[in-house]
């Protein structure tokens, strides 16, 4: 066995896909019976869109959800007015989607799960991993029935409170970004309308929400309660709720389907690998859900970490490349965490800055930026969309390989070659790794090959 992923979530399920595109060996680990039930992350953030795009699931994503709706806030029983939950980000050649999408988390794990059986990936669920081992040739997980499993490498996506982090004894440094209780719920409500999220604040702080589930005939319920009080996750308890925050009465609200509690909290951990082991999303990163930047973090860990395990184990690249899995994507963590955290403490807007198209790697060790006078678009930078040829550059991206842009003919043996860059990229001629970022810029071709040949690609 190549990889065992630990966790069938959204990271472990994208990760699945992405090896499974690659040839890698890889079974996911799921300690429930069954796929996750909730909507919890419902947001999927343009870059996260990019991401599906090329795994071959936006269009079942789609089709899965919905655009947000505004919030419409209420007051004493009445409509006091709408306002958009999103800034609005404009969409051009290089950035065709730029607004977040609502899928229910179950949702989107079931498009995810699909993908990967038809790839030929496989997830073994009812499978509880407890701790995990390694040594120079692999890595290996305990189960809690006392049995164990080898792989030549591990990840740890099982969440929060993740037990191959605590196995490894890796730190997670974190604080809380709300002292009061928040609840979670997918809800069947009656005497609302689907065409706004409904809130219901109160003048102490506290609120009550209600969001339309784009896809599905529920709603998400989100609640902010007073401080030192135990949340009610009953059908019981959420009745009571609903009746004293809204103008609904309790038969309002006809059926549960899933209920959580949480504190937010923002939460790094000290490392993202340690040797055969790396941690990805939650089990590495835990964020306030405000803002929608936990999934979308997480699903891109697995875009990054897949095409570097693929070249660790299909390609014969040096182990040593997955050192910059860490080094990338930990860098990117910390600062989405503080955007989350910005967002719900309402000093962040929801907008360009979080719909992830800005991130990048300009500080990476595996950028290569040679130009003397870079204009435009630059190594380490997100690879725009565009046309070539009447070849869309996302059409060109998919799949497991690297292009080349600006290039005519194939100066690099295994990298696909378009003869032009777009005008918005600037002059110059552009490597784009496999998730979409440029790895190296050159005035021409020349050191392109030079450079994959450096990361033993």
């Amino acid at each position: 066995m190549d990889v065992l992923i630990v966790g069938a979530g959204p990271t472990g399920l994208a990760l699945g896909i992405d090896l499974a595109r690659r040839g890698v060996e890889a079974l996911v680990l799921e300690r429930a019976a069954g796929l996750f039930p909730g909507s919890r992350g419902k947001g999927i953030q343009p870059r996260t869109q990019e991401v599906f795009d090329d795994l071959g699931v936006l269009a079942a994503i789609r089709a899965a959800g919905g655009p947000y709706p505004d919030r419409m806030i209420w007051k004493d029983g009445e409509r006091v007015g709408a306002e958009p939950m999103f800034d609005t980000v404009a969409a051009d050649d290089g950035a065709p989607y730029t607004e977040p999408l609502m899928v229910a988390q179950w949702r989107t794990q079931e498009v995810l799960y699909a993908r990967l059986l038809e790839l030929g990936g496989r997830v073994a669920f009812g499978c509880e991993v407890t701790g995990a081992g390694q040594d120079a040739d692999g890595a290996a997980v305990e189960f809690a029935d006392g049995t164990a499993l080898r792989a030549r490498y591990v990840v740890a996506a099982d969440g929060g409170r993740s037990a191959i982090r605590r196995a490894l004894g890796v730190g997670m440094a974190g604080e809380s970004v709300d002292p009061a209780p928040f609840m979670v719920a997918d809800v069947r409500v009656r005497g609302l309308d689907r065409g706004y999220w409904h809130t219901f604040p109160k003048d102490d702080g506290t609120v009550v929400g209600l969001c339309p589930l784009a896809g599905t005939d529920d709603f998400q319920l989100q609640a902010r309660l007073p401080e030192g009080t135990a949340p009610d996750l009953s059908l019981d308890g959420i009745r009571t709720l609903v009746a004293a925050y809204t103008h609904l009465n309790r038969a309002d609200v006809t059926a549960l389907r899933w209920a959580s509690d949480f504190r937010p909290r923002a939460a790094l951990a000290d490392r993202f690998r340690v040797g055969r082991v790396l941690l990805a999303g939650d089990a590495a990163h835990v964020h306030s859900p405000a803002g929608g930047q936990g999934l979308n973090t997480s699903v891109q860990d697995a875009y990054n970490l897949g095409w570097k395990l693929g070249a660790v184990l299909r390609a014969g690249a040096p182990d040593t490349l997955l050192d910059t899995y860490e080094e990338e994507r930990r860098a990117n963590a910390a600062a989405m965490l503080d955007l989350s955290t910005g967002v719900h403490r309402g000093e962040v807007r929801r907008g360009s800055a979080t719909v992830q198209l800005d991130l990048g790697y300009r500080e990476s060790s595996l950028t290569e930026e040679t130009r003397a006078n870079p204009a435009g678009v630059r190594a380490g930078d997100r690879a725009p969309d565009g046309t070539v040829d009447g070849v869309r550059l996302f059409d060109a991206f998919r799949g497991p390989h690297w292009t080349l842009l600006g290039a005519p003919g194939s100066p690099v043996p295994g990298v696909r070659s378009l003869p032009a860059a777009p005008e918005s990229y600037g002059p110059g001629v552009f490597l784009v790794r496999p998730d979409g970022y440029v790895g190296w810029a050159g005035d021409s071709s020349d050191g392109a090959g030079a450079y994959l040949a450096k990361l033993g690609i």
